[in-house]
């Protein structure tokens, strides 16, 4: 039976079956959006109820969804799209205003922070024309804070991405083999996780720790073999390792050096990452870039919670060149999510974001310039 209605006397079950064919839904990118409005399409014409059943985000991570309390969902929400606009809408309130500032206020956008930095801001601040923008203090990201605080941060944990290579003797896997690559890989793996599980406790015993405060170790690869029946020639095993600027670097790689000793001959090890800068930005009261910043921010009634970040942002490129920097995000009563699911941003909070912006640039660009400044 056919359908008078239908283009070409076609029966609509076979046009409804063209038009869901039409939808892209193959893979690498499959358009699964378009899918579901299809099937919502259906239940509502059937009258029938749907119920969507989605793990992790309860939207589209880019779809920007505002539920009723004004919480904004979407990647970048806290890390870091919220601080950029509210930097250029802060620029443009005071620019409307006719704000004369006494120092100059640049706005630096730059790549590959997620992965390293190194095509970004590591190789930006050793180029002549951030050399001659002539900065005296930087401001850089933060991270919300569950409390009525605002977290700022002054210094940064030093990343470093370890290998250890574990050589050894190989055979059959029916022998009792002396020597070998997985005996030294599991004497490595217990040496650092033994230390971690110390720091561990270090930081769950004292009250007045946070996360920047203590190494991190975590053991995030492992490589070796060939087939199940062959005892391998080299096993390696990698390491991510946090090492906050109070401890001596020389002496901890001398602790890994003692741990590869330990795990037996020709054991050795290489960084992928291996981050040697220690300084930290001072948050006296007699240093004038943070008695600016915190003058601001007690006049708007904001507590300040001062730590050392726990990862690592373009802040210790900016340090290691000599330059104060403080890492500061606006974002107070709401849960740190970055890299989460259901990343999300309530408008009131960035709204307010704008605002504190708007007192903090001039305030920091008020302060007076120092002998050693052109």
């Amino acid at each position: 039976k056919f359908s008078k209605g239908s283009p070409g006397g076609e029966d609509p079950s076979v046009s409804l079956f063209r038009h869901y064919l039409r939808l892209k839904t193959v893979h690498p990118e499959p358009d699964y959006d378009a899918a579901l409005k299809f099937l919502d399409r259906i239940a509502a014409e059937l009258q029938l109820p749907m119920k969507k059943i989605e793990e992790h985000w309860k939207y589209d991570a880019f779809s920007a969804f505002k539920d009723a309390e004004g919480n904004i969902y979407a990647r970048g929400t806290q890390d870091m799209k919220c601080v950029t606009i509210q930097y250029i809408e802060a620029i443009r309130r005071l620019k409307s205003e006719g704000r004369k500032l006494m120092r100059t206020v640049h706005l630096m956008f730059v790549p590959d922070e997620e992965v390293g930095g190194h095509k970004g801001m590591e190789t930006f601040v050793n180029h002549p024309e951030f050399k001659n923008l002539n900065i005296g203090f930087a401001l850089d990201e933060g991270l919300a804070n569950p409390s009525e605080a605002f977290t700022v941060f002054y210094g940064e944990r030093n990343p470093w991405w370890i290998t250890i290579h574990c050589p050894g003797s190989p055979g059959h896997g029916s022998r009792f083999v002396e020597n070998t690559a997985a005996e030294k890989l599991r004497q490595i793996i217990n040496s650092f996780l033994d230390f971690r599980e110390k720091e561990k406790h270090r930081l769950n015993t004292s009250e007045c720790f946070t996360l920047g405060d203590v190494t991190t170790v975590n053991m995030t690869m492992v490589k070796g073999g060939v087939a199940y029946n062959v005892i391998p020639a080299e096993m390696d095993v990698s390491f991510d390792l946090r090492i906050p600027p109070t401890v001596n670097l020389q002496e901890f790689e001398g602790q890994i050096q003692q741990w590869c000793k330990e795990a037996g001959e020709d054991v050795t090890y290489e960084f992928a990452q291996k981050h040697m800068n220690q300084n930290v930005t001072s948050t006296e009261e007699s240093d004038p870039w943070w008695s600016a910043f915190s003058a601001a921010c007690k006049e708007m009634n904001m507590t300040l919670e001062k730590e050392i970040f726990p990862a690592a942002t373009d802040s210790r490129f900016i340090r290691a060149v000599g330059i104060p920097a403080i890492g500061f995000s606006p974002m107070n009563r709401t849960p740190i999510l970055l890299h989460d699911h259901n990343e999300y941003l309530n408008e009131q909070v960035f709204l307010r974001g704008i605002s504190v912006y708007e007192k903090l640039i001039p305030a920091l660009a008020g302060v007076v310039a120092f002998p050693d400044e052109a």
